[in-house]
């Protein structure tokens, strides 16, 4: 009974999902609507199951002294204050919480991609080492289309961005096609799984 219920519901749910995308009725289309503002209700709950684990998750690692637990102390302290923030000061532009995503968390974003562009460099580095085959022909591709990205490139040879172009929409489209039509078919059948009951992690079962 623990395990039959939660997998009838995702079911019937995930069912119903189906046979209104393939079934474009207008009351599909309302139980597909009332079914978005559920969900939205019950990613409210899901929101505090998810700050309560952060917590315990952080509280403990504090108590116990473990690697990193003064990054706890600030990793709750900002939720914390944050939350107060928005909670008692609004949200909108020109607000307290506007100023503290405009001031605080962007710069910090900007610093995260800025270093990431670094292991970036080095990552490429290791790779385009043409140690085999596909390896140079990694580096040659990417030299050229680097080549072709700046100004210089178009001014030593005039047709290095229309090369440019034609890797980028026909090999590389060609590769990302086939990428996310894999991606597709693993969604599609990690969601049959669940839906048929045979995935059954999310709840805690084997």
């Amino acid at each position: 009974m623990r395990f039959r219920i939660p997998l009838a519901i995702t079911f019937i749910a995930g069912m119903g999902l189906i046979v209104q995308f393939f079934v474009p009725h207008p009351v599909s289309s309302r139980i597909y609507q009332e079914a978005l503002i559920w969900y939205e209700i019950i990613y409210i709950f899901m929101l505090v199951l998810a700050v309560r684990s952060l917590c315990v998750s952080h509280i403990r690692k504090i108590k116990r002294k473990q690697i990193g637990w003064s990054y706890s102390i600030i990793t709750l302290g900002s939720l914390f204050t944050v939350a107060c923030i928005g909670i008692f000061g609004g949200v909108g532009t020109g607000t307290t919480l506007t100023q503290i995503y405009n001031y605080v968390q962007t710069p910090l974003e900007s610093t995260l991609f800025a270093l990431l562009a670094f292991f970036m460099a080095s990552a490429a580095y290791r790779a385009f080492k043409a140690r085999t085959k596909e390896a140079a022909l990694l580096l040659v591709v990417a030299l050229v289309v680097m080549f072709g990205r700046v100004p210089v490139g178009e001014r030593l040879v005039h047709r290095m961005p229309d090369i440019v172009e034609w890797i980028l929409m026909v090999p590389n489209m060609a590769a990302q096609r086939g990428i996310l039509i894999g991606v597709g078919l693993g969604m599609i059948a990690t969601s049959l799984k669940i839906i048929l009951g045979i995935e059954r992690q999310y709840l805690g079962g084997k």
